[in-house]
C-alpha cells in the first residue's frame, strides 16, 4: 500500500507485505519485539528463517524447524494470521541471497532489518529499508543467550514462552 510519499491515513498499515529476515538461534523476546512493531507498519509479515540450512553447530544450534516451532510457540492468534514464515538458506553471495529471496517469497513492499549488507543490497533494488528499535541489545541477542545456555546459567527470561518450551524439547527435558 503505497500513500504517494505522504503518512497513511489513520489506522491503515503503511505496508501490504513486508519482509524480516533473522537467524533466530533462539527466538528471543527481542525478535518477538521486531515482529510486532514490524507488524504495525505491515499487513502480512514474510518472516525469513536465516541460514536455514546451518544447524548443530555454536552458532546455529538450532534446525530451521526447531526455530519455526519457536517463533510459532511464542506468537498470539493474530500474528499467526499475519505472518508467514520461509526457510532462507545461506548461499555465500549477496547477489544471490536477494535473488534467491525475490524468486522464492511473495512479493513485498517494504524490508524491516538492522542489518547494514541487507539494507544496503535492498535499498539499491529501490525498496523501502526500516531499522527496528533494538530491545535491551545487550541481554537481548543470540550470541548472549546461546553464552548462557551454554554456560548453565540462567536464560529463560529473555526468551517468549514458547522458545524456552521448545528448547526444553530439542534437550529431552521438557
Amino acid at each position: 500500500m503505497v500513500f504517494n510519499g505522504a503518512a497513511p491515513p489513520p489506522g491503515a498499515l503503511a505496508y501490504d507485505r513486508a519482509l524480516l529476515v533473522g537467524r533466530f538461534q533462539p527466538f528471543h523476546r527481542g525478535h518477538l519485539h521486531a515482529i510486532r512493531y514490524a507488524l504495525d507498519a505491515a499487513d502480512r509479515l514474510l518472516l525469513g528463517i536465516g541460514s536455514s540450512n546451518r544447524s548443530r553447530e555454536p552458532e546455529n544450534p538450532f534446525t530451521a524447524a526447531e526455530r519455526r516451532s519457536m517463533i510459532l510457540d511464542s506468537l498470539d492468534v493474530d500474528a499467526r494470521r499475519r505472518v508467514a514464515i520461509y526457510d532462507i538458506p545461506d548461499v555465500q553471495n549477496h547477489i544471490r541471497w536477494i535473488g534467491m529471496i525475490r524468486d522464492t517469497l511473495p512479493d513485498f513492499d517494504a524490508v524491516f532489518t538492522n542489518d547494514d549488507v541487507t539494507a544496503r543490497l535492498y535499498r539499491r533494488e529501490g525498496m523501502p529499508v526500516l531499522p527496528i528499535p533494538f530491545l535491551d541489545r545487550p541481554s537481548l541477542s543470540g550470541t548472549a543467550i546461546r553464552g548462557r545456555m551454554s554456560a548453565g546459567l540462567p536464560w529463560e527470561d529473555l526468551v517468549p514462552a514458547g522458545t524456552a518450551r521448545a528448547v526444553r524439547r530439542v534437550a529431552g527435558t521438557g
